[in-house]
């Protein structure tokens, strides 16, 4: 009853009544008041989300005070050390490896920007599953990063909080909380679907929201919800409702019923039922966790055992007891939840964690209490978030929060190792793992398939496809990144154990079957799945736990981890039932058990001084540990040699990804190093032969020139034997884990990077350590230090074709002169064509320095010293079995034999120089010497065997083979031991395969080799199904030694007979760098220098080759080797002799049909030079290839482009460019500008003035001009119509449209969109119209006007249609077409006639003013420049002229009277028919009258009438000049120029002279006018300095007589030539403005003062830093939507900042990008991507991505700001971008362009 009137009161004063009752020392009254005020506001019955509870709540909160008002008091009372900022999704932070201590630490952009990180490695990112700011915390950065607000201990000053400040909060908030609580209990129902859990969040969206904003409120108010949220107390008492509130009572059972539902028991229900007894609940306890009836691999020990074998088993799984260190076995089903915190995060989980709870829970950590008991409750229910997200639908956005939270909890070491310690953090972790891969296990079908008992997880679950495990796996890396929850981890064997047991669950996974038949169906895409987990479940945990295994302290614990993966390796191979041998065209790329062994073999060996016998298992094990790697290393090779084809492209992505710098330091790398440990350990013969027989070229290694090979076929055996040879070489050369130290690692890969190709900063892929504590990272000293010792940077350049290169590095020289590895780069290419690429570089690198200009080979490399642990891999250079393939090799080499390659002999050669390098003492080799096959070699030392002569040798051959043929050598041999000598080469594989068998023998080293040697070939397992062509055994006659052979190849290569000098031998070894020769002989010269008897040998052998009488066969080889290489050479200098012819053709080619220029520029120049009088212009049509004049009837024209324009228009007054806005002070004016400058002119004339004359007196097309460029090439019309139909019939086109009359130029493929018709050449008449008459002006001007008179007098007659006017009709459309309707019509009347007049001759004038802007603003430099070399203005005058035509100029109102009479004795003031006056002739733009004249008179136009325009328009030029320069003048000034003169300075008060500025004033004209008479007459443009410009325009105009000197000083007024007396007609001009009597004084003067001369058109100036940019305009609002952007864009041209893509800003369907494009630029827009850096063009209805002007240091660019690194502005790009914007040749350089579909 009392809180029904309570709340009938007024909020605010009954709050603050009830503060002062609780304040009072009795307080129980206040208390049970509030309480009741409290049951009537929340009662959990009204609906969730009521305003009027939250207002209430809010006041009482607040005790009476405004809310606003209470969040400020308590703010003042804020002790928080932290920033603690948190924020979601795509919010951009920052992150500086200097100051981190973590590597996940980060800051936000307010904290970043007030601390000092200058010269830091930082990065900007855009996060992508949410964090907080971790300012202030010295647990994840060092104090030093810190920024100013959080560097001081804030909490030391605070005063302490009033005690009656929070009282009301203590109270209400308790009550809220239950509130919100409860609501939750309510809305959750089983099953439940998305819809309704948003449904019930979105009701309780206020209330999380008010929550949020007290954690916002600081330190006191967090201290105060810390309290409340972990107090047992409050929550047993509000929480399970007592006897009397059923409500409460109810809604309690519905959270257990929750608990259950969701799997989980509570503890009262465990105790209740006690130990063991437990009944699992239906969907509770096993049932939820064994999911589709499967069994965990461990069991919760109070599971009976009718339980455990419920389910189906998948396979026989091992079980695994749970860590004895484990308190609570029941880590997947026992939830106790005592306090609020943690039954509020249970409810966060079973919501799938929503973005305003989660924001809130984390806004709460800077308490340190809180954010101890929050990650004990988070640990608590981490098993239960893994289920819950497993089930997930939203498994992406659910996984960022969980990991949103977690990485706040666990990158802090101190709490990491609580958790470990108290809540067993590491064995939930794996615990959870293990439940997690269990429910995709399937069986591994390796090895056995029919009883294999191993089982793996299945690539195609939903689980690994969508790498649902992220979190818990990046959780667990984060946590054993602290070196005490390592050492913790690595102490504890029983989870050591169950680790390896889930690492085996991935060896073996995703294996590959080889399609022997046919094509496979469904190429499966899921190996990437299998990869990624293979890298971050297994290989990144093992690198965080070696990161703390590096020093010898840490020994225990390797032998630890090597001891349990050995275990787990025994167990896997009896699993699969492995005994000798793989199954064949098997392949799986994944081994984790292998690749942990031989990492923490490594680091023990390298980092822990340990011995590595002491680590290694016996040599069975040995055996059977290096079969799979070797099996990878071979099917690589059968891969790269189309093998596999039939298993699809998914197999080569395989062995792509498997070598790829991201995974190699975690795959190809162990397994390698693997296999040289077990080379080092195992009897080099057998383990030769094993590499021999995996890659299937034993049949292939025999003397015989035909073999049978059962498993290649014969086009696959060629590059698997090379395939076996670099794997050998690659072996024995790899030092990676054998004794290099990291820097020379690290400068290994760089260089093997850089060689393959230049690369930018980023694309160094140096293959990292995917921990991120550990190893190189791109920034850090170390590797930058290194990267300028071996790399030069090569700064962004541009190429010619406009394509823009980003800073590179490219190897130094002395790089590529000593450290160049081929090896190195076999290795590490993903792609084989790097390798050719590296080679190539390499080959142009010693043409470059002149070391060799021939084809080079790969040069041999000495390697860095083993490590004495594995001197045992030399052997394998030492052991007949190799020396036995040598000889082969060599041999089939020298007989020409099929299949054999020039990288077959590198690697033979390159594999004797080695063992030549490493030699290892005979007398250890002697006693493995006997037992090895004498009958080949005497020993097993490479040095004595160089020189062994083989005599001859059984081989086994088909009939058919040559051999069969010779006559058998006499059986009176003198060889003693005929038999040794007669055994056939296979036999040596034959006998590996037989000992293979017998593992023990081979240990024990027992068997008797010669016992087997009599045994019948064993390698019949090889045998094909179908019977093979009989074998034959015949001996062959070989006589040769290694030696032998080397000098017959020395031969061979070098081509000429007794190449080799014996006296090299006596010299040091030659250089590495060279083809096989300089190979051989190397190797010749250090096997003489390091054996006496080889050094004699080879003496020897060169003797017997130097007689003049050699054997025939080896004569008609050379023969054969000398005319092949004399034909070689001369097909090279044939081939040679055409490329030059070509290039001589195709240079004279590009030079006719690049200079096509105006053909009246041609004709004229050809009279210049008096050569021949009347040629007619003759025009190449670059479709059919005919070359003729235009005519009437077939006209030819010139591929034009039409593009609007309004580059003029943004040009301005100010020579500087405007400065783009960085801060809400700076602003651009865009009123001073050219095209608003004139738009405001023409509406002034219109307001007074009649309109037709108006329309004649100013130029338009200043914004929305056309302008017309050409390419320069010529074809008839009626063949571009035809190719316009053959385009479009075309389907695959891309970039342009057909339909809007788009193509490309035939012959330079430049865009072009319109043909501008050629008119007919008129040759014979140009003496005539060029010449000079020597009329008086007088009569010219009469000449003129009866011209303008007779416009009917036109070359083409109107009243015949031709093909000619027609096409000129055309393109006139064209041109009306290019720009918009509102860029036309300026007039009154729209469409009348005076507009199209006017729109017509404004394109002339743009064409002109474009030009003379190209040209650099003036005509200092004369000639023809480059933009002008392609005009088409001499045709497009043409074709404006021909359309003028069609308009008169009433002679009544004809400028020209009025500029050469004085006028009638009408007063000029008096008004016309349509009452407004003409536009007085001093407002009138002189360059409009002239091109009027010009275009209005017939065509072709004398030269002396042109001259006469010129000279009478300069008088009415010079007269505004001074009429603007006086009215400027203040009246002091006047009067001294009037008594001084123009020349003189006056006072000081004109600064420059009054004649420079006349002359300044009418230079804008003279350049023009010149300009035109350039295009018109062919005239030259004589270049001067900049203060003789306007004389030499002035002489080149005629406006002076020829006497004048032009080396005396030249006055503007000297060049003036009235045409009648000057003082009446300046009178009559004058008058014409002082009779205005509408206008006021300050409307004439601005219409007067009209200031001719603009700046450049220049591009806003951008500020250096792109971050300045950034950090401004990515979170400004639009200013006509409100809001801020998705992704929001700047323009260049005058700083419009717009959404891209928006739909917002939407307007007729048009994206507001485009729209700003069709109004700022006529149709082109350039835009800055805030968010990428990068820049678009709009050109039309197309567009493309240019590229970036922002660089970091580095020179490169970060297109969308991926990296984060500094950008800094590249000038030179920003010019290369204005540039093209100024000359209009986006469309040509770019070529990447596509529709926009009006979208951006």
């Amino acid at each position: 009853m009392m809180a029904a009137s309570l709340l009938r009161r007024d909020k605010r004063a009954t709050a603050a009544q009830l503060k002062a009752d609780l304040s009072r020392t009795d307080n129980s009254s206040g208390v049970r008041q509030l309480q009741e005020l409290l049951d009537g506001v929340l009662d959990p019955e009204r609906p969730a989300g009521d305003a009027e509870a939250l207002d209430w709540c809010r006041c009482l909160v607040a005790g009476g005070d405004g809310f606003e008002e209470f969040c400020r008091t308590v703010r003042s009372y804020d002790n928080a050390t932290l920033c603690g900022l948190v924020w979601t999704a795509n919010f951009v932070a920052y992150r500086c490896r200097t100051c981190g201590i973590s590597p996940c630490m980060s800051l936000c952009a307010e904290c970043f920007n007030s601390g000092d990180h200058t010269g830091h490695d930082f990065n900007m990112f855009r996060s992508q599953a949410g964090g907080a700011c971790d300012c202030g915390d010295g647990n994840v950065m060092r104090e030093s990063g810190f920024c100013r607000r959080h560097r001081l201990k804030t909490g030391e000053n605070i005063p302490s909080v009033p005690r009656d400040l929070l009282l009301m909060s203590e109270v209400v908030l308790p009550r809220f909380i239950i509130n919100i609580v409860q609501y939750l209990r309510d809305g959750y129902t089983e099953p439940a679907t998305e819809r309704d859990l948003q449904k019930v969040l979105q009701q309780l969206e206020p209330q999380i929201s008010f929550l949020e904003d007290l954690t916002k409120m600081g330190g006191a108010m967090r201290n105060v919800l810390t309290k409340i949220l972990t107090n047992p107390q409050t929550f047993k008492e509000l929480s399970m409702g007592t006897f009397e509130n059923l409500y409460a009572k109810k809604n309690y059972e519905k959270y257990l019923a929750a608990l259950k539902s969701s799997g989980l028991v509570s503890m009262e229900e465990k105790l209740r039922h006690g130990p063991g007894a437990v009944e699992p609940v239906p969907g509770a306890g096993v049932g939820a966790f064994g999911l589709q009836g499967e069994i965990p691999c461990w069991t919760p020990p109070y599971l009976s055992d009718e339980d455990q074998d419920g389910g189906q088993n998948v396979g026989q799984r091992k079980r695994v007891k749970l860590s004895s260190s484990t308190k609570d076995p029941s880590i997947m089903d026992t939830l106790k939840h005592k306090c609020f915190l943690e039954e509020l995060l249970f409810w966060t989980v079973k919501y799938e964690f929503p973005q305003k709870m989660v924001t809130f829970l984390l806004n709460m950590l800077p308490d340190q209490d809180y954010k101890i008991a929050f990650t004990k409750t988070f640990v608590q229910h981490y098993a239960f978030i893994m289920k819950t997200l497993m089930k997930s639908h939203e498994s992406d956005t659910m996984s960022n929060r969980i990991v949103h939270i977690s990485v706040q909890l666990f990158s802090n070491e101190e709490l990491a190792r609580h958790m470990t310690e108290e809540c067993q953090l590491l064995d939930i972790m794996v615990t959870v793992l293990l439940y997690m891969m269990e429910s995709c296990l399937i069986k591994c079908e390796l090895q056995d398939e029919e009883n294999s008992r191993h089982v793996v997880v299945n690539c195609g679950e939903a689980l690994l496809k969508n790498n649902t495990y992220w979190p818990l796996v990046s959780d667990f890396i984060n946590i054993l990144s602290h070196q005490s929850v390592a050492k913790r981890f690595l102490e504890d064997h029983s989870l050591l154990i169950l680790w390896m047991s889930f690492v085996s669950s991935f060896q073996g996974m995703n294996l590959n079957k080889r399609e022997m038949n046919e094509h496979v169906e469904f190429e499966s895409q899921t190996y990437y799945a299998a990869f990624a987990a293979e890298l971050e479940a297994c290989a990144q945990p093992m690198w965080g736990l070696l990161t703390h295994c590096k020093v010898k302290e840490t020994q225990e614990y390797t032998k630890t981890v090597v001891r349990y993966c050995l275990e787990a390796l025994e167990v896997w191979f009896d699993a699969i039932g492995f005994v000798d041998e793989p199954t064949p065209n098997q392949l799986t790329f994944h081994l984790p058990l292998h690749r942990y062994y031989a990492m923490f073999l490594s680091k023990a060996v390298k980092c822990q001084g340990l011995e590595l016998d002491s680590l290694l298992p016996d040599q069975e094990m040995l055996m059977k540990i290096m079969v799979h790697p070797l099996q990878i290393q071979a099917c690589l090779s059968e891969i790269h040699s189309n093998m596999w084809v039939r298993n699809g492209l998914q197999i080569k992505g395989q062995a792509m990804t498997y070598v790829q710098s991201h995974f190699c330091n975690s795959m190809i790398d162990p397994d390698i190093y693997l296999l040289q440990v077990c080379a080092s350990r195992l009897d080099p013969d057998y383990f030769i032969s094993s590499v021999f027989e995996r890659f299937k070229v034993v049949d292939l290694l025999t003397m015989a020139s035909q073999h049978q090979n059962a498993v290649l076929e014969p086009e696959q055996e060629r590059p698997m034997l090379e395939g076996a040879l670099t794997f050998l070489v690659i072996l024995l050369s790899l030092r990676i884990h054998l004794g290099m130290a990291d820097d020379e690692i690290l400068r290994a890969e760089m260089v093997a990077q850089l060689c393959m190709n230049d690369r930018t900063h980023s694309t160094l892929h140096i293959p990292e350590n995917p921990n991120p504590k550990s190893g190189i990272v791109p920034g850090s000293c170390s590797f930058e230090a290194m990267l300028s010792a071996v790399a030069d940077f090569k700064a962004p350049v541009f190429e010619p074709g406009g394509s823009m290169q980003q800073g590179m590095y490219t190897p130094k020289a002395e790089v590529w002169e000593k450290e160049f590895d081929p090896i190195m780069v076999v290795l590490r290419t993903v792609y084989r064509r790097d390798v050719q690429s590296a080679m190539d570089r390499y080959s142009a690198f010693l043409k470059q320095s002149g070391i060799h200009s021939g084809n080079p080979w790969p040069p041999y490399k000495e390697r860095t010293p083993l490590h004495p642990c594995y001197k045992g891999l030399v052997r394998l250079l030492h052991c007949k079995t190799l020396h036995i393939v040598i000889f082969t090799l060599l041999y089939k080499i020298s007989m020409d034999h099929q299949n054999m390659s020039e990288h077959v002999l590198c690697m033979v050669l390159y594999l004797i120089e080695l063992g030549l390098d490493n030699l290892v003492q005979e007398d250890q080799e002697q006693e493995v010497g006997p037992h090895c096959h004498d009958s080949w070699f005497p020993s097993t030392s490479l040095l004595s065997n160089l020189h062994h002569v083989i005599n001859f040798v059984r081989v086994r051959v088909p009939e058919s083979a040559p051999e069969v043929k010779k006559e058998p050598p006499p059986s009176t041999s003198a060889e003693a031991p005929a038999l040794g000598q007669n055994l056939r080469e296979a036999q040596v594989f034959s006998l590996v395969a037989e000992r293979r068998r017998r593992f023990q023998e081979i240990i024990n080293r027992s068997s008797r080799e010669a016992d087997q040697a009599a045994r019948p070939k064993s390698s019949s397992r090889w045998a094909p199904p179908g019977t093979p062509p009989p074998l034959v055994t015949e001996i062959l006659e070989v006589r040769e030694s290694m030696l032998s052979l080397l000098l017959k190849l020395h031969r061979k290569l070098s081509g000429h007979q007794g190449s080799f000098n014996p006296e090299q031998l006596d010299e040091p070894p030659t250089g590495i760098h060279g083809d096989g020769v300089t190979a051989i002989e190397r190797i010749l010269t250090k096997a003489a220098a390091r054996s006496h008897q080889n050094h004699r040998c080879i003496l020897e052998l060169c003797a017997r080759s130097a007689p003049p009488a050699p054997p025939k066969r080896s004569s008609s080889a050379d023969k054969k080797i000398m005319d092949k290489e004399e034909r070689r050479q001369r097909a090279r200098e044939r081939q040679q002799k055409l490329l030059a012819e070509f290039a001589s053709r195709q240079k004279s080619f590009m030079e006719t049909a690049m200079d096509v220029e105006s053909p009246e520029a041609d004709t004229a120049m050809d009279l210049d030079a008096s050569e021949q009088q009347e040629a007619e212009a003759l025009y190449d049509c670059v479709i059919c290839g005919q070359s003729g004049p235009s005519t009437d009837e077939r006209p030819a024209g010139l591929v034009v482009l039409l593009q609007a324009t309004s580059v003029l228009g943004h040009r301005s007054r100010s020579a500087e460019p405007k400065k783009l806005p960085t801060s809400d002070e700076e602003h651009i004016y865009p009123a001073d500008t050219c095209g608003a400058t004139h738009d405001v002119r023409l509406a002034l004339l219109q307001r007074f003035f009649k309109d037709s004359s108006c329309l004649q007196s100013v130029s338009i097309g200043w914004d929305g001009g056309v302008y017309v460029q050409t390419c320069g090439h010529t074809l008839h019309i009626d063949c571009h119509k035809s190719y316009m139909e053959s385009l479009r019939n075309d389907q695959v086109l891309q970039g342009f449209s057909v339909d809007k009359g788009e193509f490309t130029c035939p012959l330079c493929r430049q865009f072009a969109n319109s043909v501008l018709p050629c008119r007919p050449g008129q040759g014979t008449e140009i003496s005539a119209w060029h010449g000079h008459s020597g009329k008086s002006l007088s009569v010219l001007i009469k000449e003129v006007e009866d011209l303008q008179d007779q416009l009917g007098a036109f070359p083409v007659s109107i009243s015949t249609e031709s093909n000619l006017t027609k096409e000129m009709e055309s393109v006139i459309k064209d041109i009306k077409n290019t720009t918009q309707k509102k860029y036309m019509d300026y007039g009154k009347n729209p469409g009348s006639p005076d507009n199209d007049f006017l729109f017509m001759y404004s394109v002339a004038r743009t064409n002109l003013e474009l030009e003379l802007v190209h040209r650099g603003g003036d005509l200092c430099f004369g000639g023809a420049s480059a933009a002008v070399k392609r005009s088409c203005l001499n045709q497009l005058f043409h074709v404006l002229a021909m359309h003028m035509r069609l308009y008169s100029i009433d002679s009544a109102y004809n400028p020209w009277t009025r500029l050469t009479r004085s006028a009638p004795n009408r007063p000029p003031n008096s008004l016309c028919d349509d009452d407004a006056p003409e536009v007085p002739m001093l407002f009138r733009d002189v360059p409009s009258l002239l091109i009027i004249f010009v275009l209005t008179m017939p065509q072709p136009l004398r030269k002396e009438h042109f001259t006469c325009v010129a000279k009478v328009l300069y008088t009415l030029q010079f007269t505004q000049a001074i009429a603007a320069l006086s009215a400027k003048l203040s009246p002091e000034e006047r009067l001294a120029w009037s008594t001084s003169g123009a020349l003189k300075k006056v006072n000081g008060l004109v600064e420059i002279s009054i004649e420079y500025s006349l002359q300044q004033f009418c230079l804008p004209f003279l350049r023009l006018s010149c300009l035109l008479q350039h295009h018109l007459y062919g005239d030259d443009l004589p270049g001067c300095s900049r203060e003789e410009e306007f004389s030499v325009l002035a002489h080149c105009l005629g406006l002076l007589p020829s006497t004048v000197n032009l080396s005396s000083p030249l006055t503007s007024a000297s060049c003036l030539e009235w045409p009648i007396c000057a003082f009446d007609l300046m009178s009559q001009w004058c008058a014409e403005v002082t009779g205005l009597t509408e206008m006021q004084t300050d409307q004439t003067v601005s219409l007067l003062v009209q200031d001719p001369q603009w700046a450049a058109p220049s591009l806003l100036q951008l500020p250096e830093n792109y971050n300045t940019i950034f950090q401004y305009y990515h979170r400004k609002a639009c200013s006509s939507c409100k809001r801020v952007p998705k992704d929001p864009a700047l323009c260049l041209v005058c700083g419009t900042f717009v959404c891209l893509k928006g739909t917002c800003c939407k307007q007729q369907s048009c994206c507001e990008c485009v729209q700003h494009s069709q109004v700022c630029g006529a149709g082109t827009g350039i835009f800055l991507l805030i968010n990428a850096s990068v820049i678009i063009i709009i050109r039309g209805h197309r567009f493309c991505l240019w590229g970036s002007v922002y660089l970091d240091a580095h020179g490169e660019e970060d297109r969308d700001l991926r990296r984060g690194k500094p950008l800094f502005l590249c000038e030179e790009r920003y010019r290369v971008l204005e540039q093209q914007w100024v000359s209009h040749t986006f469309d040509h350089i770019n070529k990447r362009w596509g529709p926009h579909y009006n979208g951006l």
